[in-house]
C-alpha cells in the first residue's frame, strides 16, 4: 500500500530454480579463463614457467640447442595439461561446495542476489561483482579485479522466459558485460 506522495515501484526480478551441474562450472571457469586478465593471466602462467624453468636449466647445464629446443616444447605441452587440469580441478572445487546447497532458488534484483538452497543460503550485493559473461547456457558473474568470486546462473532455471530478459536487464544496469 502506498501511503507517500511518491508513486509505489513495481520491484523488477528475476527467479531462476535450478541444481548447479559440473558442466556449469567447468563452463564457469573456461569463460573466467577466456574473457577476464586474471583467467587469462592463470592460463598464460602455468605454461610460460614450466618452459621458461626447462629452456633456463637447459642453460645452465649446456644442453644442445636441438635438445633444449625439443624439451622446451614438452615443457609447453606439460604446462598446457596442467593449466587445463588446474581449470577442471577448479570446477570440481566448487562443485563439490555448491553442490551441498542442492536444488537452488536465485532471485535477482536491484539490489543483488539471493540465493536460498536445500541446505544453506546467501545473499550478495552488486559490489560484490563487476562484471558477466552470458554464454548460450549460463550467466557467469565474476568479480573483483582479480576475478575471484565466480559465479554461474543457468539459463534453464528460469521460470519463464521473461525471466531470462529481466535478468539480462539487471545485469546489464549493475554490472559490465564482458
Amino acid at each position: 500500500m502506498n501511503t507517500g506522495g511518491a508513486p509505489a515501484q513495481q520491484v523488477e526480478q528475476a527467479v531462476f530454480e535450478y541444481r548447479l551441474t559440473i558442466e556449469d562450472f567447468r563452463e564457469a571457469v573456461r569463460v573466467r579463463a577466456r574473457r577476464t586478465g586474471a583467467g587469462r593471466a592463470e592460463a598464460a602462467l602455468i605454461p610460460l614457467v614450466t618452459t621458461g624453468l626447462v629452456a633456463m636449466f637447459g642453460l645452465l647445464r649446456g644442453i644442445l640447442p636441438v635438445v633444449l629446443v625439443v624439451s622446451a616444447v614438452l615443457g609447453l605441452g606439460v604446462g598446457l595439461i596442467g593449466g587445463v587440469r588446474s581449470r577442471r580441478s577448479m570446477a570440481r572445487r566448487l562443485h563439490g561446495v555448491m553442490a551441498l546447497y542442492g536444488q537452488c532458488r536465485t532471485v535477482v534484483d536491484g539490489r543483488g542476489t539471493a540465493t536460498t538452497g536445500e541446505t544453506m543460503s546467501y545473499t550478495s550485493d552488486w559490489q560484490l561483482f563487476t562484471e558477466y559473461v552470458e554464454t548460450p547456457d549460463l550467466f557467469v558473474l565474476v568479480g573483483g579485479p582479480r576475478a575471484g568470486c565466480l559465479a554461474a546462473l543457468p539459463k534453464r532455471g528460469a521460470q519463464e522466459p521473461a525471466d531470462i530478459d529481466r535478468l539480462r536487464a539487471l545485469l546489464d544496469a549493475n554490472l559490465r558485460r564482458i
